[in-house]
């Protein structure tokens, strides 16, 4: 048999972990990118990398109380094995990630120094001052390159996935793709094609995300065949610069280090911040969230911050929406220190220095939760069976999805630092299962005849000769771009209502039409970027009904997909027996709501393109499904109601769960 190879598409951190560990078990990678792969979304995650470590084990801390946390800020909306078996491999990727050289922030004692992240009580993140994700990623970047030095990986960068390809039976046997720089298109033939292509943020318009994070390479998948998963839980991250360009991050490493979100308690005082004295400011994560504060799960910061500047009229800027990010009481020693790097851009973009005066900061979208629909295979003891070929997988064969862009392991919302994790742990995790792929495969792409790979080039190239042609008559695809941006930050960000999800999804509707009919500005046969943006563009379209359908249909309130219709409010009863009642019908809605709405949502297309939506029993064998009551009023009562009822069921309910799950996924 011809030797086999793998093509990975993406250069992040979940690609060039696949691609380190695809090489270290002696199968041939090749590794494309949008850009070179130093420059990969990646490299902008500034926090922090999450696990259990030494010192936060001395207070009690466990690798299945960072799989709690994860699952409980998800809102229980992510199949548990996958996530357990992260969490317990976390401290080994943290040992493996320091091995290789990143240069991890380190107390006087020589220990690797961490920092506390939202949605948890212990300081679990490592960090590498505030360029965490570009340390991580030099670091695998080494790793790989010492690989292609030997010739078993081959890197192109500055090359677009224009999508896979499929045999007869439906089997991925590689990839379409274009040069950018030549805009040559040709095939890739593989054994095996591993997406990692990140997230979907512009679709939005403006957002944190990288300019080439169109969530086009999912796209294209998803219109191949492959299901999507979960596509309507976008996270919005509670702090970022405000911007007329972009929007750009203000990591949550700033309140993990002691930043704390706060606004003049008198509306639209126009005040300097350092004129305004204690008494007078509202610390309201603080107040309204005391045990996490500031650290308060991502979704509730957001809502938060939301709500004070929104339905408040609190906002610190008359003339826009704004809260202040105030880390002025730290000595400046140790925010140049731990933050230096991100201070710098808030300086850069600003005008103004943030040791010296608070940030002016507001939420933005961020991460997609959900991405292409990926299989696993669970154990007896509820993890995952490592080797299997079921893990990361599509429902397409050959074809597997990695990192941001596949829906495994954040639920209904992300807890900050684990998306380093999950990104190099997907990775890690998919190269064993490939190679026990391709050592059952009985048939390698080799023996595929060439005419497969003919037609599918020349599909390609007819589309991009017929946009090629569209020079005059039609709509600029920009400005197209940002009426799809504005319409979706609209609809499908913090607050979500039935009927501007209707109205978005017909407008959605008509820019795809407007859209086909755009013109290019550059028709040129030589690092044409107008044909490339075009081409994104039109796939955003499949993505963003999905979105907004799956948005339309969850009737409830999850994570970060929060509809004010259908939110359980908290107990107003004063006298402790209509409190114990209240409690007791709050607790029957929720379990209500779970019965009906504890599934993942899985899309696919149909023969028209439009999406077409299904639901999926989620894996909770391990974990209970619980109340997430951060900063509820009542809470204590609902909890103590829930507790009397989980001890009655237990035993009942969690053995027929597991079996369940085992036979499902077993």
């Amino acid at each position: 048999m011809a030797t086999q190879r793998v093509l990975v598409v993406g250069g992040g951190l979940a690609g060039l972990a696949a691609s380190m560990r695809l090489a270290e078990l002696g199968i041939d990678v090749d590794l494309m990118s949008l850009t070179p792969v130093k420059r990969s979304h990646s490299v902008c995650a500034q926090g922090g990398i999450n696990s259990v470590n030494d010192q936060t084990r001395q207070l009690g801390d466990s690798e299945y109380l960072h799989f709690d946390d994860t699952v409980y800020g998800g809102d229980f909306l992510q199949h548990q094995p996958p996530v357990k078996e992260m969490a317990d491999w976390g401290p080994k990727i943290i040992d493996l990630m320091d091995r290789l050289g990143v240069p991890f922030n380190r107390t006087g004692e020589g220990f690797r120094d961490q920092r506390r992240f939202g949605g948890t009580l212990f300081k679990r993140t490592a960090f590498a001052g505030a360029t965490t994700g570009q340390q991580l990623l030099y670091a695998l970047d080494e790793q790989v390159r010492r690989w292609e030095a030997e010739g078993k990986v081959t890197k192109y960068e500055f090359w677009d996935f224009l999508g896979p390809v499929l045999d007869d039976n439906g089997t991925c046997r590689g990839a379409v793709a274009q040069d950018l720089v030549s805009m040559e298109i040709r095939t890739f033939p593989a054994d095996a094609v591993v997406v990692a292509s990140g997230g979907c943020g512009l679709i939005y318009g403006r957002s944190t995300m990288s300019m080439v994070c169109t969530g086009s390479a999912a796209s294209r998948c998803f219109q191949a065949g492959a299901k999507y998963g979960n596509g309507e839980f976008i996270q919005v991250h509670p702090t970022a610069i405000p911007g007329a360009d972009k929007l750009r991050l203000m990591s949550e490493s700033a309140r993990g280090e002691g930043g704390r979100v706060w606004v003049p308690r008198k509306p639209q005082d126009a005040r300097p911040a350092r004129q305004i004295s204690e008494d007078e400011r509202y610390y309201f994560l603080e107040e309204r969230y005391p045990t996490y504060g500031n650290l308060v799960p991502r979704d509730i910061a957001t809502r938060e911050i939301f709500n004070v500047c929104v339905y408040e009229g609190l906002s610190v800027d008359a003339d826009r929406q704004c809260v202040y990010l105030d880390l002025t009481h730290i000595g400046r020693d140790e925010l140049n220190r731990k933050l230096g790097g991100i201070l710098s851009i808030y300086e850069k973009f600003q005008g103004v220095d943030p040791r010296e005066v608070p940030m002016k900061i507001f939420p933005a979208v961020h991460y997609s939760m959900g991405g292409l629909w990926a299989d696993y295979e669970r154990t007896e003891a509820g993890g995952l069976r490592i080797g299997s070929p079921r893990n990361q997988q599509t429902n397409i064969p050959g074809l597997y999805a990695i990192g941001e862009c596949d829906y495994q392991y954040h639920g209904g919302n992300r807890l900050g630092a684990n998306s380093l994790l999950s990104c190099i742990f997907s990775g890690l995790m998919v190269a064993p299962g490939l190679e026990s792929a391709l050592k059952a495969n009985k048939t390698a792409v080799a023996d595929m005849p060439p005419s497969l790979f003919d037609q599918a080039r020349q599909q390609h190239e007819e589309r991009h000769r017929k946009l090629l042609k569209r020079s005059d008559g039609g709509e600029n695809p920009y400005l197209i771009h940002q009426e799809l941006g504005k319409t979706m930050t609209a609809a499908a960000t913090v607050v979500r209502h039935n009927k501007d999800l209707e109205a978005a999804l017909g407008t959605v509707a008509d820019l795809q039409q407007r859209a086909q009919r755009c013109s290019l500005s550059d028709t040129g046969n030589w690092t044409n970027q107008n044909v490339v943006f075009t081409k994104a563009l039109l796939d955003m379209f499949p993505l963003a009904k999905t979105i907004l359908k799956g948005a339309l249909q969850r009737d409830e309130c999850r994570g970060a997909h929060f509809k004010p219709d259908f939110a359980i409010g908290g107990i107003e009863a004063d006298n402790p027996a209509d409190q114990r009642r209240e409690a007791e019908a709050w607790c029957d809605r929720f379990e209500a709501k779970n019965q009906k709405w504890l599934k993942s949502t899985v899309a696919s297309l149909d023969s028209d393109g439009e999406p077409q939506l299904a639901y999926e029993e989620v894996d909770t064998s391990l974990i209970p499904p619980r109340p997430r009551l951060y900063g509820l009023v009542g809470a204590e009562m609902i909890e103590e109601v829930w507790r009397e009822r989980s001890v009655k069921k237990a035993a009942d309910g969690n053995g027929a769960a597991a079996k369940q799950a085992v036979a499902s996924h077993g």
